[in-house]
Parts: structure tokens; C-alpha cells; sequence
């Protein structure tokens, strides 16, 4: 089976359950007629930008910036962030276990022009500005997307 199907099937799958695990999207997928690999599921959900985030029912689920109209997704940012700081050029947003990536994406896809990079880990996001002025204009903006959702 080619790969735009397979991977058109994932979206699919994304976009009507709310899957938890890639051994879930793995059977998943099985049942839509694919027999994948986790490291085949795992080079899809890079390729088409699937991570993580928190589904409308509380449920940490897969979901794609494909998505982007959805309440799942524009929510996402607001559900995961827990505080906001910076020490000079460096702002420091901390999150919830487990949705820092989805949280980093989400801000990534924002493209403050004044952000030079992000790092994101488990539950923690360093986001590097230019300056420490930036860095305060950060904080301010991020602190605007949390209130909209």
C-alpha cells in the first residue's frame, strides 16, 4: 500500500479517535487494512507534523497542525502552559507533564520574528529571543494566547 494512503488513513484515524499511544494507531491502522512498523508510524507523524495534546474530553491525544481549525488545537497552548518567567534573553514556559512538544509546536508555528529557537522538553520550553526587551514582548503576546482560549 503507498505511502499517501497510509498516511491519509493515519490523519483519518487521528481526526475521529482520540489515540493515546502509537501501539493504538498501530492497531488502529491494522484495522483500516496497514500493517506498519512503530517506526513507520513514528516517520509519518514526523512528515505530517502530529504531536500531542489535550482532546476536548481531557484525553492526551495525537492530533496534526492539519488540524489547525480545531478546538483541540487552538486550545492546545492554553491547556498545556502552567507559568510563564524570563532571566534576560531566555523565556521559560513551564507545562504539564508530557505536552511541552505540543505546546513548542504550537508556538513555532506563531513565527514571532524576534524568537531565535526553541528547546522543549517534557514539561518545560526555553525559548531564546534576541533580546531581553524581546523576551518581555514574548511574555506579553504568550500571555494574550492563554486569555483567548
Amino acid at each position: 500500500m503507498d505511502k499517501k494512503r497510509r498516511q491519509a488513513a493515519l490523519l483519518s484515524i487521528i481526526i475521529e479517535n482520540e489515540a493515546e499511544t502509537q501501539q493504538e494507531l498501530q492497531i488502529l491502522l491494522k484495522q483500516a487494512g496497514f500493517r506498519v512498523t512503530q517506526a513507520t508510524i513514528s516517520r509519518d507523524m514526523r512528515e505530517l507534523k502530529i504531536t500531542k495534546g489535550i482532546s476536548e474530553n481531557g484525553v492526551n491525544c495525537y492530533f496534526s497542525s492539519a488540524m489547525g481549525g480545531s478546538p483541540r488545537y487552538n486550545s492546545i497552548f492554553a491547556q498545556a502552559v502552567v507559568s510563564l518567567d524570563y532571566a534576560m534573553n531566555t523565556v521559560v514556559i513551564k507545562c504539564r507533564a508530557g505536552l511541552a512538544n505540543a505546546a513548542c509546536a504550537v508556538l513555532d508555528e506563531q513565527k514571532f520574528g524576534f524568537v531565535v529557537g526553541t528547546i522543549a522538553g517534557d514539561d518545560t520550553i526555553f525559548v531564546l529571543t534576541r533580546s531581553e526587551n524581546h523576551a518581555v514582548q514574548l511574555i506579553e503576546q504568550l500571555k494574550k494566547m492563554l486569555k483567548k482560549n
